[in-house]
């Protein structure tokens, strides 16, 4: 009995190893799987490059703004100075948003946890608090692009949290404190 049935499976293996046919069964398996991991990191990677670049950029201002480079420094002035060092994000004064606040060093109260960003759903965008702050001030600044994922339905697009409009939110943080003048 089990002579049989080791005769039957050296068979079926034998079976399966001739070459007479195409590859096609094993294409089609493969390939979705392949494809999946491809755009995954892809996907993954090119987050990875915006988020460095966001939080580089974001630094880069930082500095200047606490060595007191900017006069009179604005909302806009700030965000078109940090969209001028990330160079891949596309329409970056339109996805990126700035909060500038200052932290309470007596009280140490938390900052809010939900961040402002783009609603790219709304054509008037919502008021973010933006202060420079007075000099040795500790300040906070927060900034939030959101983009829209390459592969949305595959791989790491699926897992992203999204913000109303369907894309991606990218949120960098840095604190400062105002030199004195």
């Amino acid at each position: 009995m089990i002579r049989r049935i080791t005769h039957r499976m050296r068979q079926a293996l034998r079976d399966f190893r001739r070459e007479d046919g195409v590859a096609s069964f094993e294409f089609v398996l493969m390939v979705p799987a392949f494809m999946a991991i491809f755009s995954a990191s892809f996907e993954s990677g090119l987050l990875m490059t915006r988020y460095i670049m966001l939080e580089r950029s974001l630094d880069i201002v930082v500095r200047d703004l606490r060595l007191g480079s900017f006069t009179n420094p604005t909302h806009d002035t700030i965000k078109k100075a940090v969209c001028d060092l990330t160079v891949i994000f596309p329409d970056c004064e339109n996805i990126l948003m700035l909060e500038l606040t200052k932290v309470s060093t007596s009280t140490w109260s938390p900052l809010p946890s939900d961040v402002t960003c783009v609603d790219r759903s709304e054509t008037v965008q919502p008021v973010t608090q933006f202060s420079t702050g007075l000099d040795n001030e500790l300040m906070l600044i927060r900034a939030c692009a959101v983009f829209d994922p390459i592969f949305p339905g595959t791989g790491i697009g699926l897992q992203l949290p999204k913000e109303n409009g369907g894309g991606y939110m990218l949120i960098a943080r840095s604190a400062f404190v105002n030199e004195p003048s």
